[in-house]
């Protein structure tokens, strides 16, 4: 495949944002100012700037010949970091032009939102996907492996930033490693950070495919005993599954209840966590209208009734 075919890819049905139609703004090489553990890309140097770019026109006129009324989301990534294309603004504008109703998303690592131009670039944008895998300078640079100019204290700053003048929908990530990310002490450091963000969703996932280095994932009980560390009010979704262990364990009413009263689950999640007894009775809940399914950024979340009404008299 030559270099000119694999700048679009898919479309691909994304469970988390839909139909997606992906842009690799690094097609021809690794380009990336991290070298993260969990990477599925090949190890290579960090860089901080492309030295291999496409055109905007090239792009454009590849997208033209894909894009049809079926797409969700246009999805700006890169074999690296896609907001190192150095003509990101401009390629935006001619993304908003053409789209139409579909929208625009990016899933970036942060780091370059202390440059103004990118910035101001992604503000433009009706998606954006912030990943922020640890706030402690040791963690982050074990985990991420980042240039030796990034700091991460500076990336938290602009995301925190960022979500307060973002007006599209705002989703952070964070990829947890086997003892790395997921010590007490990170999470805590993680869930004071994540109070300060506006995001629709944060997404907690673990490594789902062959790692650039030798590192592991957790597991998706693990996962879940973190995602019941966060605090209640944030928007938590569990979001790897692909090799996941079920857990299938027995929960009372009372149980189903204040677990989802404390995190809202889907129904892969239900799938995971409890027994096929557990499970007959949260149809029961769902029958008797004391759990409900709200839809939030294309998931659907079972949620207690009371929990609805009690965020809708604040």
């Amino acid at each position: 495949m030559s270099a000119k075919n694999s700048i679009i890819f898919g479309p691909v049905n994304s469970r988390r944002f839909g139909m997606s139609l992906g842009i690799d703004l690094s097609p021809a090489k690794k380009q990336c100012n991290f070298d993260c553990l969990y990477c599925e890309l090949a190890p290579s140097a960090t860089v901080d700037k492309q030295t291999q770019s496409i055109s905007v026109e090239e792009i454009i006129t590849e997208l033209k010949s894909h894009l049809n009324e079926n797409i969700d989301v246009i999805t700006l990534t890169a074999n690296g970091e896609p907001t190192l294309y150095p003509n990101l603004s401009e390629l935006i504008d001619e993304i908003n032009a053409i789209k139409g109703k579909t929208e625009t998303l990016i899933l970036t690592n942060s780091a370059t939102l202390m440059d103004p131009n990118v910035y101001s670039a992604l503000l433009k944008l009706d998606q954006v996907k912030l990943s922020l895998d640890a706030v402690s300078s040791d963690v982050f640079k074990k985990i991420d492996r980042p240039h030796e100019s990034i700091q991460v204290e500076d990336i938290v700053q602009r995301v925190i930033a960022f979500s307060k003048e973002y007006t599209g929908k705002l989703f952070i990530e964070i990829l947890f490693v086997h003892q790395l990310n997921d010590t007490t002490e990170e999470i805590v450091k993680l869930n004071a950070t994540l109070l300060n963000i506006n995001a629709v969703r944060i997404d907690l996932g673990t490594i789902d495919r062959p790692p650039a280095y030798p590192v592991v994932g957790i597991s998706y009980k693990e996962l879940h005993d973190i995602s019941m560390a966060f605090d209640s009010s944030l928007p938590i979704h569990i979001a790897s599954r692909v090799h996941a262990e079920p857990n299938n364990a027995y929960y009372s009413d009372a149980d189903i209840l204040n677990t989802l009263d404390k995190r809202p689950l889907t129904q892969a999640d239900i799938n995971l966590l409890l027994d096929e007894e557990s499970k007959a009775r949260l149809e029961k809940l769902l029958a008797s209208g004391e759990v409900v399914i709200k839809e939030t950024s294309n998931l659907e979340f079972l949620v207690p009734s009371q929990n609805i009404q009690r965020k809708r008299k604040k």
